[in-house]
């Protein structure tokens, strides 16, 4: 109880300040839309169509941390990481000499050489200092370190070992609701960490100018494109919730029964569980709801009660039988982007990569149900009007190259090709991204689309840049529920005149600001009414 109350008050005292900016969030919008809606029927820039691709599980630094400058202009990566975000500290506050590793490529003795021991934080044996590395120095896109599809390697595959595929997997990290909140450590950035079951591997880099979306967009003929490096996940934690807040801004309710035997139990620091560098300070319980509020009741503003923060199914199918599932999401009451766009009567549809199979009750091993968050909807279930809206991404690369896009169009990649550590390659994923973007630079409608790329969230990996929050000194809108860790995100189009750089803070429901302000939609709920929308960036790219 202790330790519940203690979250409450703080969350409670960002929301109380969040509030406030709210009102006057509302006015501007309002006031903007009231301006525009003579012409509410086109993008920033004046483009016709907007496509979304959704990638998985990146940190900016983790990804984009080396991207260095743009014409000119620097881009917040890696060089400007002061030490003391970079540098992590243990449970008790003290920083470690050397990061613990267990990824199976990535430990030492063996198959790495032990050169830093730190035994005050039982580190025994390690090779890494308490600092970023480069990832693709030890465990290369060519090396055989990837799983057989549907096949479980919690602690990654041994390079050349028997069934391992090509693609330079790593194993995958933990990226829960918690965890992300005790890992930021109030704009800190210092426990990613002490709060991971993967420990070392979250300070861990790629070597962005190597990845084929940084070489695709520097080759002749390329879009130009603008990179955004203020672009925050919209909720603390993972894939589930940030999908729920691509589409709707706001954190799901469970509204069953039984709901109340799923909240979660957290410990005097707020977190949920014990890791190989954490113990737990109580009686704590990982679950997939929020921590029971004192008088019982849900608190949207507190963050309290049966709201789904971690990974649950729907109640529709396609459908993980073995999964706590969460009751259809009532679309009268809490509606989404899509019941926004269909009641505006303009064309919209979600694209996924495998979708047509898993509707037919035959998905793909590396199918994800929790990727597809319009299926938790009550207007998208079978038989509803809303269901011919979620179609296969074959049917997106169709309308590319005939000229036949929507006006908003969200692509969710398989997940062999999401980018999603532990399952999927990075680079092989990175190929399909620029696969997507030569369909639709090639395509019959390039020049009147704006394309957004960004990732649903930080997958677990440290990001030096804190997000808006109480005492943070980026500057932005915050709530309850997040942001959190930043992540990558481009603004791109065959039509923009050049490439840049835009710093402004913007998170997930950015995108749907956009959508609303440009097609004069109601905002969904106070985040999307108060973030910025992504004209500065059309703007940085000349349109």
């Amino acid at each position: 109880m202790k330790s519940s109350r203690r979250i409450m008050a703080a969350v409670g005292a960002a929301a109380a300040l969040a509030t406030v900016a709210t009102t006057a969030g509302q006015v501007a919008t309002a006031d903007a839309q009231t301006t525009r809606k003579a012409h509410a029927d086109t993008l920033p820039g004046g483009f016709k169509h907007l496509v979304v691709i959704y990638e998985e599980n990146h940190s900016f630094d983790n990804l984009y941390g080396h991207w260095g400058p743009v014409n000119g202009q620097r881009v917040i990566g890696l060089d400007r990481a002061p030490r003391s975000a970079e540098r992590q500290v243990a449970q008790d506050g003290t920083p470690y000499r050397c990061l613990l590793q267990n990824d199976v490529n990535l430990t030492a003795p063996s198959p790495l050489a032990s050169t830093c021991q730190d035994p005050e934080h039982a580190v025994a044996d390690s090779h890494f200092r308490n600092r970023h590395f480069l990832i693709d120095r030890y465990i290369k896109p060519e090396d055989k370190t990837c799983p057989a599809p549907g096949v479980s390697a919690p602690n990654g595959v041994l390079k050349d070992s028997p069934g391992a595929l090509p693609g330079g997997c790593t194993r995958d990290l933990v990226h829960r609701f918690y965890q992300n909140i005790y890992q930021i450590d109030g704009g800190k950035q210092d426990r990613y960490v002490t709060g991971s079951n993967a420990v070392g591997l979250t300070m861990g880099t790629y070597a962005t100018k190597r990845l084929p979306i940084y070489r695709y967009l520097h080759s002749k003929g390329a879009p130009h494109y603008v990179i955004a490096d203020r672009f925050f996940q919209a909720a603390f934690g993972g894939s589930f919730l940030n999908h729920q807040w691509l589409v709707a801004a706001r954190t799901p309710l469970d509204t069953s029964a039984d709901a109340a035997t799923l909240n979660s139990l957290v410990d005097d620091n707020g977190m949920p569980t014990s890791y190989p560098l954490y113990k737990a300070t109580g009686t704590v319980a990982d679950r997939s709801l929020t921590v029971a509020c004192p008088d019982g009741m849900s608190h949207a503003e507190q963050a309290c009660g049966n709201f789904a923060v971690n990974t649950m199914q729907p109640s529709s199918p396609p459908a993980e039988a073995d999964g706590t599932k969460i009751p259809l999401v009532d679309d009268a009451t809490y509606p989404n982007i899509g019941d926004r766009l269909s009641a505006g009567h303009l064309s919209w549809n979600w694209y996924s990569g495998g979708w047509d199979e898993a509707a037919a009750g035959t998905p793909g091993p590396l199918f994800q149900t929790h990727h597809q968050p319009l299926n938790y909807f009550a207007s998208y279930a079978e038989g509803q009007p809303g269901r011919r809206h979620l179609k296969d991404e074959t049917d997106f690369f169709r309308a590319a190259r005939t000229g036949h896009l929507p006006m908003v169009s969200f692509v969710k990649p398989y997940g062999a090709e999401n980018e999603h550590p532990g399952y999927a390659s990075e680079p092989t994923g990175s190929d399909h991204l620029v696969r997507l973007l030569k369909a639709i630079s090639r395509g019959r409608q390039a020049d009147s689309t704006l394309v957004v790329v960004t990732y649903d969230e930080f997958g677990g990996q440290w990001d030096h840049v804190p997000p808006p929050g109480p005492g943070s000194p980026t500057r932005g809108v915050y709530d309850a529920w997040g942001p959190g860790t930043r992540i990558p995100a481009l603004v791109l189009s065959t039509s923009l005149r050049r490439s840049g750089v835009d710093h402004t803070v913007y998170d997930t429901t950015s995108i749907l600001a956009t959508i609303e302000r440009s097609f004069g939609l109601a905002p969904l709920s106070s985040r999307d009414a108060m973030v910025h929308d992504l004209r500065r960036a059309v703007a940085v790219g000349g349109r």
